[in-house]
């Protein structure tokens, strides 16, 4: 698809008929509608009788059971995936090769191998389309903010960060079949919910250069873990802890970045403002420097909708979205990498994760006491997942 003129709007399908889609994105999509930058023209779930329902209750024109059918018959321009993520890799390949730009909710994908396969689709054809991945955190006002400061070097060097989603899922949580399992749910909290604080230290600290992990199951019966840690070096030599859990009656997001010249500090739970961050200037900073610092501008929340605008504007001008390619593959490389360090016990390099690699091609590399009994299809993408998206 050509880039599109300022005036037209993207014609938008949403596939999935869930949570997510209801709670998050087609919400999104009808703001951006009211402003003339999209149209919601179709839906698509495998269930028929909720589909039909979404599209009544949004106004949507076209509801079907089949993406396929949709993808020839509407054309659309953007393809909003809010489907589990054993399914990502055939329909992110589907709308590309119809020629729709792709946003698809975390997890992106299973596997290193699955997101890959729809890359050698993009760098198959000449230009856009792109898929990209929704990692809303990278886009509110306040990481905006800090990510320029320290791109500048105002902070100096980041040394020591620390990265933690602490949340709780009790046992009806798990109750539900597809949660718990590699397959259906796409990893424990290192994947399914401390996915995007890990992508907005990533974002922040840049390159990482090796990790060692620890995982455990300590209180839930599920394939996956229910908690994991994480020491990570980065390539400029700083350092940082990745804690992720759904055990924690005390939840928190937090990201903690002390640096030669400030601390700067995120808290919050599932979304942030401007007022949820803190930077403490270190001694001798000037009082006028250490002021424009606290000074983020328009306070634009992260959401989806703030990601959302980010990415239609990167649609119009032809342009790969900063969560597409390698700007998404390296968070769910560095997942892998914890995956794989934490079952094997060994230190994890990045680079060092590819074809061959068990890893590669499963989250659980098969190692014992991680793998599922049905590991050799496990992980087989099905048309009969289950619509809704893990919870946040």
């Amino acid at each position: 698809m050509s880039p599109q003129g300022p005036k037209t709007p993207l014609r938008t399908a949403v596939v999935g008929a869930g949570g997510i889609a209801r709670g998050s994105h087609l919400p999104a999509l009808r703001t951006l509608a009211e402003e003339g930058e999209t149209e919601i023209v179709a839906a698509v779930d495998v269930d028929g009788a909720a589909v039909r329902t979404l599209a009544e209750e949004f106004a949507i024109p076209y509801a079907s059971t089949d993406l396929d059918a949709m993808l020839a018959e509407v054309r659309p321009d953007l393809v909003v995936l809010c489907t589990p993520p054993a399914v990502h890799r055939e329909q992110s390949v589907a709308a590309l090769k119809a020629g729709a730009w792709v946003w698809c909710e975390k997890p992106p994908c299973p596997s290193l191998a699955d997101y890959d396969a729809v890359e050698a689709v993009e760098a198959g054809a000449d230009s856009a389309p792109y898929a990209s991945i929704v990692f809303q955190h990278r886009f509110g006002s306040g990481a905006a903010h800090v990510r320029r400061l320290l791109r500048e070097g105002a902070f100096g060097q980041p040394l020591v960060a620390h990265c933690q989603t602490t949340w709780y899922r009790d046992t009806a949580y798990y109750a539900v079949p597809w949660r718990g399992r590699w397959a259906t749910e796409g990893g424990g909290p290192a994947m399914g919910h401390g996915i995007h604080q890990t992508d907005l230290l990533l974002d922040l600290m840049g390159p990482w250069s090796e990790v060692r992990g620890m995982a455990a199951r300590l209180v839930h019966d599920v394939e996956t873990e229910d908690v994991s840690t994480a020491q990570v070096r980065f390539a400029d030599g700083a350092v940082a802890t990745v804690v992720n859990s759904v055990l924690s009656p005390d939840e928190v997001s937090r990201i903690r970045i002390d640096c030669e010249r400030a601390t700067i500090e995120l808290t919050h739970l599932y979304g942030y403002r401007n007022a949820d961050w803190r930077i403490t200037p270190a001694p001798g900073v000037g009082d006028e420097e250490a002021a424009a610092w606290q000074d983020f501008g328009a306070d634009e929340p992260s959401s989806h909708l703030a990601q959302l605008r980010a990415l239609a504007a990167d649609i119009r001008a032809g342009r790969r979205h900063p969560t597409s390619g390698e700007g998404g593959r390296r968070t769910l490389e560095f997942i892998t990498a914890l995956y794989k360090s934490a079952f094997t016990d060994t230190t994890v390099r990045a680079g060092d994760i590819g074809p061959g690699d068990p890893f590669y091609t499963a989250l659980h590399g098969d190692a014992p006491g991680w793998a599922p009994a049905d590991a050799a299809t496990d992980n087989a993408p099905t048309n009969d997942a289950p619509t809704e998206e893990a919870q946040a």
